[in-house]
């Protein structure tokens, strides 16, 4: 009987023990933005991890919708925090409505010609559905993640990524840019 009480006693230090060493490994499982590689606007590979230290916005561009006058607020708001650690990064997708059905060099002409881009662009991917991209996917399965689930629901909805790179929050398509909402957390 004492035996068995003690075999008992055993499995169950073995048990929690185990789920306290594997805790953290679960945990652990979560990406961060900075071990994405991607493809800029003319083809080259960016390391994410050159991010490290700043605070980023991700932005799923599109040259013929509605929000395309974004552009504007955008290249304004990375012209007065890019010298604070900010930046962002904008992939053009074709996911709405064929809203960017250009190739890379007439998405970039566009932006730089029509808005005067200098924040980095990067080469058109798919932002939801079966060919999401990998970076994509990432923003938007908590499992992924470790923070939330989200749908990208339409052209130029924001991801905000923190300096050690986890997504932070993300914002609605018509979310404005400059919002004090943004602009605070860049400044914070």
């Amino acid at each position: 009987m004492q035996t068995q009480t003690l075999t008992k006693l055993h499995f169950l230090i073995i048990l929690f023990s185990l789920l306290f060493i594997s805790q953290p490994v679960m945990a652990g499982n979560h990406k961060s933005f900075h071990e994405f590689k991607v493809k800029d606007i003319y083809g080259d590979e960016l390391d994410l991890s050159q991010f490290k230290g700043k605070k980023v916005m991700v932005v799923n561009t599109a040259s013929k919708c509605g929000l395309t006058p974004q552009f504007e607020s955008l290249e304004k708001l990375y012209r007065t925090y890019s010298s604070e650690n900010f930046v962002i990064i904008g992939f053009p997708a074709n996911n709405f409505m064929n809203q960017e059905p250009g190739t890379n060099e007439e998405i970039i002409t566009f932006c730089e010609e029509n808005y005067g881009v200098t924040f980095p662009m990067m080469s058109k991917i798919s932002v939801k559905g079966d060919d999401i991209h990998p970076l994509y996917q990432w923003l938007t399965q908590k499992d992924m993640n470790g923070v939330t689930d989200s749908e990208v629901a339409w052209n130029f909805q924001k991801y905000l990524i923190d300096e050690e790179g986890n997504l932070v929050k993300y914002f609605s398509p018509r979310q404005d840019p400059l919002s004090e909402e943004i602009t605070s957390w860049i400044k914070g």
